[in-house]
C-alpha cells in the first residue's frame, strides 16, 4: 500500500494536519490531524509501498513497544487513512 502523493503534511498552530494538494473545492470541515506517531509514520512510509508489518515494526523500533501492540496501532493508523482516501 502507499499514501496517496496528492496528501501532504502541514504544520498549522502547533498540529500536524494532512491536506490535500491541487483541488480548488477543498472540504475544510474534514480535517486530519496526525499526533507525533502518526506522524511519525506518515514521514517514513510516504513517497514508498509499505506493508502492515513495516508500519508497525517502525512502532516497534521507536517506542520499543510489543509486536502485538505495534501491529494493532499500526492496522489503527492504516484503517483511518484507507477511511478518508488517504492510503
Amino acid at each position: 500500500m502507499n499514501i496517496n502523493s496528492n496528501y501532504k503534511l502541514r504544520n498549522i498552530a502547533g498540529e500536524t494536519i494532512v491536506v490535500k494538494q491541487g483541488e480548488a473545492d477543498i472540504d475544510l470541515t474534514c480535517i486530519i490531524s496526525l499526533n507525533t506517531s502518526a506522524r511519525l509514520l506518515w514521514e517514513k512510509l510516504s513517497e514508498k509501498e509499505f506493508t502492515l508489518d513495516e508500519a508497525a515494526q517502525i512502532l516497534a523500533d521507536t517506542y520499543g513497544i510489543g509486536q502485538e501492540q505495534a501491529v494493532r496501532d499500526a492496522t489503527i493508523w492504516v484503517n483511518a487513512l484507507k477511511e478518508c482516501g488517504v492510503i
